[in-house]
């Protein structure tokens, strides 16, 4: 079978997880229910699943939240096993209903952890980023690059925009992550409602994202992005129990030029970024256009949203 720790990718290891736990829980009942729960070394863990941990503490996954979760999971799987194998050993009876659903739950809790893992290896190495669908930032420079070489041999513009939603760490430290992804996830759709199937949309991390809109000049990618801003604006995020979320987002704009490098576009685009957090967020600021200070485009009103009791239905949320 071969260390899983070992020639494998994570998802690859986390399969022969799997299937080791699999033969791992049949041993168990037979064990259980049928030997008076003389199971010898069949209450260990299988070993696949402890050298697939030290593989991965001992790489860029150490100390993911996810990993440590499906860790505690399979500790506490084994123990209540254990358990239910001395008693069977001790009395000579086999498991009662409860002591089997204790086990077949948290064995239920592991498979599960497992698959989700197992998903989320495959959209990283897809170079898909899990939360919301869009590109992430592994392969953005390579597609960046690529369409700077087509500008350079036939002359066709493009933009990119780098997109922050603002206060995000407001929204996290108020209501909790998990609506912290939520509203991640809306923005991304809005996005890729947004733009055109060619587009590409990438999130570089965090709550920033960067917006490739191709065969486009500077004016024409900011009647883009400034739709996409109000969209945003006037969007409603839900949030459970009735209530709704609103947030903005700020936007630098930069287009393609002959003299300037990718790595420096993104620059610009982040330096732009900045000018429009700091002229008050929820705006879009132009590269070479829009100077630090000018009075900044009106700010259209966001369309009233429906009538609700809920408290936070009508508050704006902003990010940082």
């Amino acid at each position: 079978m071969g260390d899983p720790g070992t020639g494998f990718s994570p998802s690859d290891g986390l399969g022969i997880v799997l299937d080791e736990h699999i033969r791992w829980i049949g041993r168990w009942h037979r064990a259980a229910f049928y030997r008076f729960g003389e199971a010898g070394d069949l209450a260990s863990a299988p070993a696949a699943f402890a050298a697939w941990v030290a593989a991965t503490r001992a790489g860029e996954l150490a100390h993911q939240p996810a990993i440590e979760k499906l860790v505690a999971v399979h500790e506490q799987m084994h123990r209540q096993a254990k358990l239910v194998l001395l008693k069977a050993a001790t009395t000579g009876d086999p498991p009662t209903e409860a002591e089997y659903e204790a086990v077949a739950g948290r064995f239920e809790d592991f498979c599960a952890q497992l698959r989700r893992l197992e998903r989320a290896f495959g959209a990283a190495a897809s170079g898909l980023d899990p939360l919301t669908g869009l590109r992430s930032r592994r392969g953005m420079q390579e597609a960046l690059e690529r369409e700077m070489n087509r500008f350079r041999r036939v002359a066709q513009p493009f933009c990119i925009a780098l997109c922050d939603i603002d206060k995000f760490k407001s929204v996290n430290d108020t209501y909790g992550h998990d609506i912290g992804d939520k509203v991640l996830a809306a923005f991304a759709a809005v996005i890729s409602r947004g733009i055109r199937n060619f587009d590409e949309a990438f999130r570089m991390g965090g709550e920033e994202f960067l917006v490739c809109l191709k065969e486009t000049t500077l004016a024409e990618g900011f009647r883009v992005i400034e739709r996409l801003r109000i969209d945003l604006m006037n969007s409603r995020i839900p949030i459970g129990d009735g209530r709704e979320l609103s947030i903005t987002a700020s936007f630098g704009l930069v287009q393609a030029d002959h003299e300037t490098p990718i790595d420096d576009m993104v620059i610009r685009a982040d330096k732009a970024l900045y000018q429009a957090k700091h002229a008050g967020r929820n705006r879009v600021v132009r590269w070479g256009i829009d100077k630090p200070g000018a009075a900044p485009a009106p700010v259209p009103p966001a369309s009233a949203p429906p009538a609700s009791p809920a408290p936070v239905r009508r508050r704006r949320v902003e990010a940082h």
